[in-house]
């Protein structure tokens, strides 16, 4: 059997991950189009660096850190801020959810700033421990402890959780 070419290598990856890059995408930017693009071009840069990429211990690693790096150097341009859509559809339902809480829970999420964003997607999304974290984002253990403690005190204050059994009015 021959071996895999790097093309064929680099299509297996991605079409194995491909879902996940998207749901993190998605915590990150708070909006499925974008999510897309964010993780097209994501796509891109690892094919590019695909020799380095497909050498690496940990390749979901990898491909995460260019996708929050991808995420964090957009929210960086002025061309983002000029462009940022001001209504947001709505996504699709999964039944058996609580609609009303998962709304609020994205977007007090989307409403954090981008560093606190990547550093609760990564830390509870993606169940990174601080250290793994520190290194993807490029910063200190405290600093990742600090980012993660703010962020989640501003969600605890933006979420409201009902009771469980409890019925709306």
């Amino acid at each position: 059997m021959a071996e895999p070419t790097r093309d064929e290598e680099f299509t297996a990856f991605v079409a194995s991950r491909a879902v996940w890059l998207r749901k993190v995408a998605y915590l990150l930017c708070a909006d499925w189009h974008r999510a897309d693009d964010l993780v097209q071009e994501s796509i891109t840069k690892l094919y590019t660096h695909w020799g380095r990429a497909g050498r690496a211990e940990n390749r979901d690693g990898y491909a995460r850190t260019v996708l929050v790096n991808t995420f964090l150097a957009e929210q960086r341009t002025a061309w983002w801020r000029r462009t940022r859509p001001s209504a947001r559809p709505l996504d699709a339902v999964v039944p058996g959810t609580d609609l009303a809480l998962s709304l609020d829970l994205r977007e007090a999420l989307a409403a954090l700033p981008p560093r606190q964003r990547a550093t609760v997607v990564l830390r509870y999304f993606c169940d990174l421990t601080v250290e793994q974290t520190a290194a993807e984002l490029g910063c200190s253990s405290g600093n990742v402890k600090s980012q993660s403690s703010r962020a989640l005190e501003t969600l605890r204050g933006s979420v409201w959780l009902r009771p469980a059994g409890r019925v709306e009015a």
